[in-house]
């Protein structure tokens, strides 16, 4: 039931119908039976660049849009063999998880969150408020609406196929009467899978996706105040340029504290067998600290107040950054994640959360600083599992 976007050699694959409004005069040629349909670029009155604008589902969360960022940027990356095209990044809204009161937390910048110039050594990125500025406003000349099949999926069957269809959902998408547009853009683009996932152009947009600086130095100076963790003597040296590093396996040693990811609120109900309790995780973490003789435990989680206060009494030692409210306000709830995100990531040892998106961005970000995937890929048990299955342990190509 997955069918393909090619654009030359490249493949993108795609489980959904699609749905495609036109804005300007000519159609795209094609969607033989092959499932095959070719993204042409076409120079316009406007100039030679061409824009590929995307969006994803409003409930999708923080950490999966970034994996989407991934599955477009290697879009973009083949796109570029053939002409000049510019990924447009789109602004970051209201998130589900994002549930701090009275904090402004729409249309927010990329470079809020992450170092722009890293991105761009690996595609040309733009704002989407650079974009409109550039181009006097949001014209696109085809909308591409991944969807899924009306009737549904005959039990049992198995097919290959793909559809150009009536959109099913209302949009909110009008013609306009002009036709020198430059622009495409993909709804709902997280249906897209990823080319090769894992491979050398998965790890190389990975490893662009760096940090922003401002919230690197607030996770590095909790590091050094609190839990005494500095680079040097962690062997966790921090290089700008993403494209001159390449970290060998087990080098990196880490700080003297254990880090945990600990998801709660619609977890315990959405993955109740796999997420343990908080008495199940004490004493797991309790475990950890003495077989590997750490005193500190730095814990990331979305527990409430009461959940807290149950945690600060199981676990004496743990430690959690807790920004005051003009710091939240500054760094958003996006940029506190990413502060949760950097220390676990420079820890001795890191146990995360079973099949958390935050938990695998950790996983990626320690095996970039070349920890022993030992001291890496982990996750809590259920309470009535034994012995779990732990994460699979994908190795970094460069």
């Amino acid at each position: 039931m997955d069918w393909a976007l090619y654009t030359q050699s490249s493949q993108v694959q795609l489980r959904f119908t699609i749905c495609v409004l036109y804005t300007c005069a000519e159609k795209t040629q094609g969607l033989p039976g092959s499932g095959i349909l070719e993204l042409k670029r076409r120079r316009c009155a406007m100039g030679d660049k061409t824009y590929l604008l995307y969006d994803v589902n409003p409930p999708e969360g923080f950490n999966l849009r970034r994996d989407v960022y991934i599955r477009m940027a290697s879009l973009v990356k083949t796109l570029l063999k053939s002409a000049d095209w510019v990924l447009v990044l789109p602004p970051w809204g209201r998130l589900y998880h994002w549930q701090s009161p009275d904090i402004h937390q729409v249309r927010i910048p990329w470079a809020e969150f992450f170092d722009l110039d890293s991105l761009n050594q690996h595609v040309p990125v733009i704002e989407y408020e650079d974009f409109l500025a550039e181009n006097g406003g949001p014209f696109i000349e085809q909308v591409y609406v991944l969807q899924g099949y009306a009737e549904g999926w005959k039990e049992g069957t198995w097919e290959e196929k793909v559809d150009q269809r009536t959109c099913i959902d209302q949009l909110m998408y009008s013609e306009d009467k002009h036709g020198y547009y430059r622009s495409v853009m993909l709804d709902r683009a997280e249906n897209l899978l990823h080319d090769h996932y894992g491979g050398r152009d998965y790890w190389n947009a990975r490893r662009s996706i760096v940090f922003a600086q401002h919230l690197r130095v607030v996770g590095d100076e909790f590091r050094a105040n609190v839990i005494q963790s500095y680079d040097e003597a962690d062997k966790t040296i921090f290089i700008e340029d993403w494209t001159s590093v390449k970290a060998k396996p087990n080098t990196a040693l880490g700080g003297p504290y254990l880090a945990v990811h600990l998801r709660r609120k619609d977890f315990i109900w959405g993955h109740r067998e796999d997420v343990p309790s908080l008495r199940r995780a004490a004493e797991e973490i309790h475990s950890l600290l003495k077989k590997l003789k750490l005193k500190k435990v730095f814990i990331a989680t979305d527990a409430d107040r009461e959940d807290l206060e149950k945690l600060r009494k199981l676990i004496p030692e743990m430690v959690r950054y807790e920004p005051t409210w003009e710091e939240l306000e500054l760094y958003k709830d996006g940029g506190v994640a990413i502060i949760d995100q950097w220390i676990c990531a420079h820890a001795r040892y890191f146990i995360g959360t079973s099949v958390s998106t935050f938990s695998f961005r950790i996983h990626e970000e320690r095996e970039i600083l070349g920890f022993d995937p030992k001291t890496t890929y982990n996750r809590f048990c259920g309470d009535k599992e034994k012995n779990c299955e732990q994460p699979t342990h994908w190795k970094i190509v460069y």
